[in-house]
C-alpha cells in the first residue's frame, strides 16, 4: 500500500489538484487497492470546503474527477503517510516543523522533484495568479503525478 499527501498551504487549489490527478491515474490503472491518497493545507482556514472553483473547472476540462474536501496537516499525518509531497518551499517548512525530532524528513519532499517536463522547482499558488495560473498549475500536477506513479510502480 503506497499512502500519499499531497500539501499545499489552504488545500483548495494545488494539493487537492494532486490528489485528484494521482487518484484519476491510479484508478485508470487499476491500481486502487495499493493507494491512499489525500491532500492536506498547512493552515485550517478552508476547513471542509471543496477545492477552488476555478481549480474545479480546470480539472473537469481535462477529465479529471473532483474529489475530496479541505483539511488541515496533523502530527500524525507524518506517521501515517509514506511520501508527503509539499507544494513550495513554505509547505515543506511547515511539514517539517511538526517533525521536531527529524524523523520524517525523508518522506517530507517538493512536488516538483517529481516533474520531468517542467523546470520549475516549487508548484505555484494560483490562487490570485488569473485563470491562467490554474492551467499552468495543472500542467505541472500532471507532470509530476505521471512520473511519480510510473516511479511507485517501478518500486
Amino acid at each position: 500500500m503506497h499512502r500519499i499527501l499531497f500539501l499545499c498551504m489552504g488545500n483548495i487549489c494545488r494539493s487537492p489538484a494532486g490528489h485528484c490527478v494521482l487518484q484519476h491515474l491510479v484508478d485508470e490503472a487499476g491500481l486502487s487497492d495499493q493507494f491512499e491518497i489525500e491532500s492536506a493545507g498547512t493552515i485550517g482556514f478552508h476547513h471542509g470546503a471543496p477545492p477552488d472553483r476555478r481549480m474545479q473547472e480546470v480539472m473537469r476540462e481535462r477529465g479529471i474527477p473532483v474529489i475530496g474536501s479541505s483539511q488541515q496537516l496533523e502530527r500524525a499525518d507524518l506517521d501515517h503517510y509514506d511520501l508527503i509531497l509539499a507544494m513550495d518551499q513554505d509547505n515543506l517548512s511547515g511539514a517539517r516543523s511538526l517533525d521536531d525530532k527529524g524523523q520524517y524528513s525523508d518522506k517530507i519532499k517538493l512536488f516538483c522533484d517529481y516533474c520531468t517536463d517542467h523546470d520549475e522547482t516549487e508548484v505555484p499558488d494560483p490562487y490570485y495568479g488569473g485563470e491562467r495560473g490554474f492551467d499552468h498549475v495543472m500542467d505541472l500536477i500532471e507532470d509530476g503525478c505521471r512520473h511519480l506513479l510510473k516511479e511507485l510502480r517501478a518500486g
